[in-house]
């Protein structure tokens, strides 16, 4: 299903003129410098290529030919080169297996295009075969003072051009692309019935290219694959490689170019934890870009844009999505790298009115009221990121982010793991009840509160004055508490947040008794000082009123736990509304 998708996908970009997607026989790529030759083979310069994106210059993006045994990467064999580019160890014989590197260079273009009676081929050809022959041929560029450090470390990737050629690389000339675009890459493949597509007696891809642009844990680890069989343990019935997935090397080239375009891709990609998320519709839409704007933190400054496009997807679901969009599919792919191999985190494959109806029941359930300092809609980056260790998403535990991901596109339960975490942040950090961790908080018990069928009354958006749960009340109590003890001690920078409110949720019936006897003698100091504590006895007794008959229990499960934190920001939240009455002392 997956791999279907994203071939029907590729076959959309082939038929968009506006898209530049590679052609079967090519793919995107990326050149760091470009040789400049004279039809006779003689060298003339060597031009870098390379662009600046962000703080670093990176090879120019390129369409480049897929032609050879491995054209996303090298097997070390010294016999997979690519054709008319490769990294500088192929093209000047450099390093471990160098002579046998440039042989194998000179070798796929002897087998392939020497018959084009082309000046761009001959030159190639004539250069390569007398550096072979003498390898100081190539020292002027190896020793080139800018660049040739680079070059000679062997990873830059390089092509060539004719000097005053109208096409920049030689492989963009006419009668070389067309003969590229014509070679047969079947070698000796076996044939076979095709999962993807479903045809059969066709060429099977052994080996499929790896996949680039996933977030790995560390750089340097090579790109993993999509699929892979690496090992005699992985394989049956005596086949090999990949002929135990079998797939065509048509399925396969369509499904890995519209994967590595998507991860390449600023419009349609965002990270989600460790998964690198994908996502795309199988017509055009503009709601590909929405997507990712409603997940997605927003670049300082765009906020507006975001948070617009947002306003007009509620608004657009709550006044009914149009029938049409239940017969358009759309799919999100969630990668992460797991070794030589890429994990699949969540697969999302719906049409675009269940997709659009889940994200707006997912900004119902992260609603609460916040103060003007607090972003309008937080994106997923946020709220997981709220819910870690320091607010750095890598101490989440692995699949949490993920799960919470396929939750909101699939409408399931949140995980519990996610709201376990946000309690214990809230009690465990400083900066214990935040706007984010709310939000998150009474997400999880909403939702889960609907899949349990429960029809007991749960957290709302602001403070509601009428929910008895136990938690919510301890919760709102703490806040009156902790009000009054600021009113006593004006401008204190300790209050019982920082040192009860931990306690307060694990063992509330004793560290409430020590909090009730603290507020009696702040009370007194207020009253002492010439103000009225009229207003704050009312609400300290509104909200031991809602205390059941039992009493303060001695602790509070999970939820409850919850709910206090939620209770104690409901109340903190309404403080700025009753700020007056509060000062006059009135009731209001």
């Amino acid at each position: 299903m997956i791999l279907q998708s994203l071939a029907q996908y590729y076959d959309r970009l082939l038929n968009d003129p506006n898209t530049n997607i590679a052609p079967p026989g090519w793919f995107q790529g990326r050149l760091d410098y470009l040789i400049l030759l004279k039809p006779t083979g003689d060298f003339v310069s060597v031009r870098s290529l390379k662009r600046e994106e962000g703080k670093r210059f990176v090879g120019r993006k390129t369409i480049l030919p897929c032609i050879g045994k491995q054209a996303f990467k090298h097997a070390n064999s010294g016999k997979d080169a690519n054709l008319l580019w490769d990294n500088s160890s192929f093209i000047f014989g450099l390093g471990n297996k160098g002579s046998l590197k440039l042989n194998s260079f000179i070798s796929l273009i002897d087998e392939n295009l020497t018959d084009l009676d082309d000046q761009g081929i001959d030159a190639i050809i004539t250069f390569l075969k007398r550096g072979l022959s003498d390898p100081k041929y190539f020292h002027p560029i190896i020793t080139d003072p800018e660049y040739g450090k680079e070059i000679e470390s062997g990873r830059s990737n390089i092509s060539f051009g004719l000097v005053d050629d109208e096409h920049i690389f030689v492989f963009a000339r006419p009668k070389v692309r067309e003969r590229i675009s014509k070679l047969d890459i079947s070698d000796d493949s076996p044939v076979g019935v095709c999962l993807v597509s479903g045809n059969s007696n066709q060429p099977i891809e052994l080996c499929h290219p790896v996949i680039r642009g996933i977030r790995k844990s560390n750089p340097t680890d090579p790109d993993p694959n999509y699929i892979s069989f690496n090992e005699p343990a992985f394989v049956s019935y005596r086949k090999k490689q990949s002929a135990n997935a079998p797939s065509s090397k048509s399925a396969v080239f369509a499904y890995t170019t519209a994967l590595n375009y998507l991860l390449a891709s600023q419009r349609q990609r965002m990270q989600v934890g460790d998964a690198s998320t994908v996502f795309w519709a199988k017509d055009p839409t503009d709601f590909e870009e929405t997507f990712c704007s409603c997940f997605e933190q927003p670049v300082k400054g765009e906020e507006a844009v975001k948070y617009d496009r947002i306003r007009s997807l509620l608004t657009a679901v709550r006044s009914g999505v149009p029938p049409e969009d239940e017969a358009r599919p759309f799919y999100v792919l969630g990668l992460a790298p797991n070794a030589s191999r890429i994990s699949i985190r969540f697969w999302y494959a719906g049409n675009l009115k269940e997709i659009k109806e889940r994200m707006a029941r997912f900004f119902d359930d992260i609603e609460v009221v916040r103060s003007k300092r607090d972003p309008e809609f937080l994106s997923l980056l946020q709220l997981l990121s709220s819910t870690a260790t320091e607010g750095k998403i890598d101490n989440l535990p692995p699949n949490v982010a993920g799960d919470f991901a396929r939750a909101v596109m699939m409408g399931g339960n949140y995980p519990r793991t996610l709201l376990a975490n946000a309690v214990r942040r809230c009690k465990a950090e400083k900066e214990r009840v935040t706007f984010a961790r709310v939000s998150i908080i009474k997400a999880c018990l909403v939702r889960n509160a609907h899949f349990s069928n429960s029809n007991n009354k749960e957290v709302s958006v602001a403070l509601d004055k009428t929910y008895g749960n136990i938690g919510y009340v301890l919760g709102r109590l703490f806040a009156v508490l902790e009000r009054i003890q600021e009113k006593a001690q004006p401008g204190i920078n300790k209050t019982i947040r920082d040192t009860y409110f931990g306690a307060a949720t694990s063992s509330p019936q004793i560290t409430f008794k020590r909090l009730d006897e603290l507020s009696i003698h702040h009370l007194a100091k207020i009253r002492n000082s010439g103000h009225s504590i009229v207003w704050y006895e009312r609400l300290k007794q509104e909200v031991y009123d809602l205390v059941p008959a039992a009493g303060i229990p001695n602790q509070l499960s999970l939820e409850d736990q919850a709910r206090f934190s939620v209770g104690y920001y409901h109340q903190r939240q309404d403080f700025f509304k009753t700020k007056e009455t509060e000062v006059t002392g009135e009731e209001a």
